[in-house]
């Protein structure tokens, strides 16, 4: 496994904490399975991704442990994570395969403090996502009350790009969140429907979906009222304010 080059990858596109743990899931996976490499030059890493699946259907029925790695805690999310993790490592091998290894560093997904070279408006609308991001991980269940965190820090890959947060309704249904920064637009539908039926996919069963924005233009809303698992809602940004006087002085330097 080229180990020193995806942690670079990583922690350029998602930072130093995800780096970490997803290079050691990719590790764990290589421990029980062998080196990734060669079986990435087989078949791209199918066939491993594929034994990793754990649906809910087996969840329910209790069925054992299909692989050879121990999972300690919820069967259906270690496993879930780990596959996550090789679709990673999967998307690293398929980056650094098709450009130079600098490029294959710098892959063009924007992210907070990588955004110098975008439009400023447009680098403005993804620190927006990426911070309304971050505030719903710290507390989900301002978004929905029962919603869980599955994905373990990481946006998950799916065939059709990368979910902002994968989580777990309460009744046990796995949930897509797509976050869109100001007002949203229709094409968001299809890419949210997209994740939603990739998830569907992989996990074998039901999947819902929730869009946030901050507002919704007319085609979306009209587009998510013909979708049953598809719920539009809205942010707000709130600021409070401090007297200034509480503050110690600021003294100009000689």
């Amino acid at each position: 496994m080229q180990e020193s080059g995806f942690r670079r990858w990583l922690e350029r596109t998602y930072g130093l904490n995800v780096a970490r743990a997803r290079s050691a899931n990719v590790r764990r996976v290589e421990k029980y399975y062998g080196d990734l490499d060669r079986s990435y030059g087989q078949d791209r890493l199918q066939g491993l991704s594929n034994s990793l699946n754990y649906s809910a259907d087996d969840q329910r029925r209790k069925r054992p442990n299909p692989t050879k790695i121990p999972i300690d805690g919820d069967l259906r999310t270690g496993l879930a994570t780990l596959r996550s993790a090789l679709k990673l490592y999967q998307s690293f091998r398929d980056k650094a395969g098709t450009a130079t290894i600098k490029e294959a560093f710098t892959e063009a997904i924007p992210y907070i403090g990588a955004a110098a070279d975008c439009d400023v408006e447009v680098a403005q609308r993804i620190g927006l996502e990426r911070d309304l991001q971050r505030a719903l991980r710290l507390d989900i269940e301002q978004l929905e009350p029962g919603l869980t965190i599955i994905d373990h820090g990481c946006e998950r890959i799916v065939a059709s790009g990368r979910i902002d947060i994968t989580a777990r309704d309460f009744s046990g249904k796995t949930v897509v969140i797509e976050l869109k920064a100001g007002t949203v637009g229709k094409q968001a539908i299809g890419q949210i429907l997209g994740y939603m039926g990739d998830a569907a996919e992989e996990e074998q069963s039901d999947v819902r979906g929730i869009l946030v924005g901050s507002s919704f233009d007319a085609g979306t809303q009209a587009a998510a009222r013909r979708v049953p698992d598809l719920i539009l809602r809205r942010y707000g940004i709130k600021f409070s304010f401090v007297d200034g006087q509480d503050l110690p002085p600021k003294h100009a330097s000689a």
